[in-house]
């Protein structure tokens, strides 16, 4: 009986920058998103790379891209939630943020 074993490979690497080892081309796209940003005034530009064997659609591919963006819109609206109750409650009462010296 011959055993089938399936094989796959997936990296992912996401870059906010030319790596030191970056070639001449890859620096000169950092530095132009650089620019935008700067001219967009906000955001942050991002580089996502993947290999995926095998092949996985691009409708895919954008499908699991867009679910993970909306993990991000969850998580950082919590997160902004959270500090909003926070600067509430050090405004209301300031005096249990206070620092105490440990004796």
């Amino acid at each position: 009986m011959k055993v089938f074993k399936p094989e796959w490979q997936c990296t992912f690497s996401v870059n906010e920058g030319a790596e030191e080892s970056a070639t001449w081309k890859e620096k000169i796209a950092w530095r132009l998103r650089g620019v935008a940003d700067r001219l967009e005034g906000g955001g942050r530009t991002v580089k996502i790379d993947y290999r995926v064997t095998p092949a996985v659609s691009q409708q895919e591919v954008d499908t699991c891209l867009g679910k993970g963006f909306e993990v991000t819109q969850r998580l950082l609206t919590q997160l902004a939630q959270q500090q909003a109750c926070e600067d509430v409650m050090r405004h209301a009462k300031a005096e249990l943020f206070e620092q105490h010296p440990q004796h």
